[in-house]
């Protein structure tokens, strides 16, 4: 009877069995509910923090040579009329360096201390200098072979008149998990941006994933070449339709057998929805997906 009924399975798998599908690991559905909320919150958090991207007022451009700072009509970085003097100082472009004089006077830091004349380490140090003027404050960024100042003000209406944010209902079917093909060895992608060039990224491979009953790729980047994490930079469907038009941001962990948990409920916004001085990556094109992915942060409304 034993032998029956194994020849029995053995004949009903030939007719109808496939191939297993990679599962995600076991998970408390409650738990994951609340964890999901505790993320919205936090993230809500850090975009209304003093120096969240809703601070964010300013983005120019630096030229070779002297640059004047301050809300004064002659100043190539202009800060927020009426709350800064007309001139704080100058930024001193030179051999890939930026030097900042301040002008004497004015209570004006760097970190904690009082600010000095020297030059400024920029954003691509990984920790830049910010000068900082009472609520408003400013730092160096590098982008390509351009330099320029990004200007924060943390009484920026677009903080002070922060309502939330707002997302599709938590849906477990748009937690999914993949598994990363990887490379013979990490190559660069090109990475479009908003400011119409491209900037080369490091990429691992490609996660292989099915959603809704279709087989996808999406291929993801590393910020950092030391953390595991991946970073996805995708639109889809509902981009312009229900979600930021330019596209959106994943991250995900990369587990040691190479599988990735991808919770599409954490799809978020790239700053460039928040304001118009980010300089955001664009999805490549191998990330434009043909499905809609009802999942995640919908478009930001200030209003």
């Amino acid at each position: 009877m034993r032998g029956s009924r194994i020849i029995l399975a053995a004949v009903l798998c030939a007719a109808g069995c496939t191939a297993p599908r990679e599962r995600a690991p076991e998970f408390d559905e409650s738990a994951w509910r609340a964890d999901l909320e505790r993320w919205k919150s936090e993230r809500a958090q850090r975009l209304a923090s003093p120096d969240g991207w809703l601070t964010l007022v300013g983005l120019d451009w630096l030229e070779p040579g002297e640059n004047r700072v301050g809300s004064g009509a002659d100043c190539t970085v202009h800060l927020p009329d009426g709350r800064t003097p007309e001139r704080i100082g100058s930024l001193w472009l030179a051999e890939g360096k930026v030097r900042f004089e301040p002008v004497p006077g004015l209570d004006l830091t760097i970190g904690d201390q009082p600010a000095q004349a020297g030059e400024l380490a920029t954003d691509a140090s990984g920790s830049p200098d910010v000068v900082k003027l009472g609520d408003v404050s400013f730092h160096v960024i590098v982008r390509g072979q351009r330099f320029g100042v990004r200007v924060k003000d943390s009484q920026a209406p677009a903080r002070t008149t922060f309502a939330g944010l707002q997302y599709y209902p938590a849906d477990t079917a748009y937690r999914v998990i993949g598994r990363l093909r990887r490379h013979a060895s990490p190559i660069e992608i090109a990475i479009p941006n908003v400011l119409g060039t491209e900037e080369p990224m490091r990429s691992p491979g490609v996660v292989e994933f099915d959603l809704n009953g279709e087989r996808i790729d999406l291929v993801p980047v590393q910020a950092d070449p030391e953390k595991p994490q991946l970073w996805f930079i995708l639109r889809d469907g509902t981009s312009g339709h229900g979600t930021y038009p330019a596209g959106r941001f994943l991250y995900a962990d990369l587990l040691p057998d190479d599988r990735v948990v991808l919770d599409f409920n954490r799809a978020q916004n790239p700053p460039c929805a928040f304001t118009p001085y980010a300089t955001c990556p664009l999805p490549p094109r191998q990330n434009w997906l043909p499905v809609r992915i009802e999942a995640g942060e919908l478009t930001y409304h200030s209003e």
